[in-house]
């Protein structure tokens, strides 16, 4: 009994391939014009399902990492700083440190690229299946702080104890009370040999302490996080400030 080729699609979808089924007609065309075998139509069908399912997941990753915005390592301006080679960046791309659950620490004044290495290797690794997670610290206190009654926070937070790394950016840029260290510390104790964490800061570890209010939390944080470590320094000027443009025109110089 021969079916058609909209019975064929329904077929399709009864076993979860919904995007052979959407695709179907396109790839019959394909085999006709072609002169496809049969075995050429089969790997065909299976490598287009494969294929969009693996874009749907890193659609899927993407949408649940909620990066700023996206800039890949090789956007990256090498010649405006170099605290870091280009051997060091392939190396970090490699994302054999994750695979370990190391923790990279990028530090730096703002402007050098913190942000930019931090998303970069975030979106190397949603490309490699891992799961992905980008917040602020300001958004990540918010997020503690709210758990217990916004079911959004209590959502957010969940993904990112879930995630293979999680990226906190601007780590220490405003000073937390003793509450917001503790929710911190108990988050940072939970990522612990779970999940590697990418942090950006302009200050340094020792700087932390002061920021939290609380030595005791500070030191057993910074065990957690620098047990298993590579810490970057970027200490260029801030690429921002050398290019950025100006509403003034220069003024010619007249003899």
């Amino acid at each position: 009994m021969n079916s058609t080729v909209k019975e064929i699609q329904e077929h399709f979808r009864h076993l979860r391939m919904a995007e052979t089924a959407n695709g179907l007609p396109h790839l019959l065309r394909k085999a006709e014009q072609a002169s496809w075998t049969y075995q050429e139509l089969l790997e065909e069908l299976l490598t287009f399902e494969l294929k969009r399912r693996e874009e749907k997941n890193v659609e899927r990753r993407l949408k649940w990492a909620k990066f700023p915005y996206q800039k890949t390592l090789d956007e990256f301006r090498m010649d405006e700083q170099q605290s870091i080679s280009s051997r060091q960046i392939n190396q970090l791309r490699e994302l054999n440190w994750l695979e370990q659950q190391y923790n990279l620490v990028l530090l730096g004044p703002p402007g050098v690229g913190k942000t930019h290495i931090a998303i970069g290797l975030g979106l190397e690794a949603i490309y490699k299946g891992f799961k992905v997670s980008f917040l602020t610290m300001g958004e990540l206190v918010h997020l503690l702080k709210t758990e217990e009654y916004l079911s959004k926070s209590k959502t957010q937070l969940k993904r990112l104890r879930e995630s293979d790394l999680v990226i906190i950016d601007d780590l220490m840029y405003l000073a937390m009370d003793q509450r917001e260290a503790n929710l911190f510390f108990h988050l940072i104790n939970y990522l612990y040999e779970r999940s590697s964490i990418i942090l950006t800061s302009n200050k340094g570890p020792k700087q932390w302490g002061e920021l939290m209010g609380d030595q005791g939390i500070t030191t057993a944080i910074l065990d957690r996080i620098l047990h298993r470590v590579e810490v970057i320094h970027l200490n260029e000027d801030s690429y921002r400030i050398k290019h950025r443009s100006t509403i003034f025109k220069e003024k010619s110089v007249q003899n």
